[in-house]
């Protein structure tokens, strides 16, 4: 896999991608990521990206010449683009989406057709409209909330796009089971417990201890079922009942 990451803060996102998974998986040469600056492609000595939004209004918003110039740049030497920009207009992230960056296609004509993703981070007000229009840019959201910029949310999306790729986990059966992952029908994790066996009056459940993996499995089972339920029955309390407040 392969990203290219546009952003104003390159020093912020190269600190992250050292580290943990995403560390491994570039080592390895399993992910390979390209970081490139934005104010690079600004038009003036003061390396200017952001200008007045036109109709008044707090904050700056990012000009569209900086954006654009950078993609054509970046393309023109590293080939066409899957364009991705994080903005709280977008689809929202999930793990199927995720599933669908990280899986190698079924043939080789197909893999050769898989291109690297390109990712734009926002800052400010956000972007000039005409910059994704013009560039066809996705738009894609981590979660209904507001963040300073869209780094964050590129290397949520890197991370676990990464961890998905074979050979970066230490066990490869990690991913499979994790939460939310189709292999599991969406559901969530169950519970994990390790040494001590007690700690602070609690103990690990005896059906851990017992060697019975068929009764261990079953567990589990429910739990993560147990789990899934109780999620899904918080976040449907939480929807707004009233349509015109939502």
């Amino acid at each position: 896999m392969l990203f290219s990451i546009l952003t104003l803060f390159p020093d912020a996102v190269e600190s992250y991608l050292d580290v943990g998974v995403l560390g491994i998986a570039r080592t390895r040469g399993l992910v390979q990521t390209r970081v490139v600056d934005l104010r690079d492609f600004s038009r003036d000595r003061h390396r200017t990206v952001d200008d007045r939004p036109f109709g008044g209004g707090p904050g700056m918003v990012l000009k569209p010449e900086p954006i654009v110039e950078a993609v054509e740049w970046l393309e023109a030497r590293h080939g066409e683009h899957r364009r991705i920009a994080l903005t709280p207009d977008g689809t929202t992230l999930t793990q199927g989406f995720v599933e669908s960056l990280a899986s190698p296609p079924a043939s080789s004509e197909e893999h050769e057709d898989v291109k690297p993703i390109l990712l734009l981070c926002g800052r400010y007000e956000g972007f000039d409209e005409r910059a994704l229009e013009l560039l066809q840019f996705e738009r894609l959201s981590i979660g209904d909330y507001v963040l300073a910029g869209g780094e964050l949310g590129a290397l949520v999306l890197i991370e676990a796009a990464a961890r998905l790729v074979p050979g970066v986990l230490g066990d490869d059966r990690s991913a499979v089971e994790d939460s939310y992952t189709t292999a599991n029908g969406g559901a969530l994790d169950h519970p994990h417990f390790t040494r001590p066996r007690v700690f602070r009056g609690r103990s690990v459940p005896d059906v851990l201890l017992g060697g019975d993996h068929g009764a261990i499995d079953q567990w589990r089972l429910e739990e993560s079922q147990k789990r899934t339920q109780r999620k899904r029955a918080q976040q449907e309390g939480s929807q707004p009942t009233n349509n015109q407040d939502a």
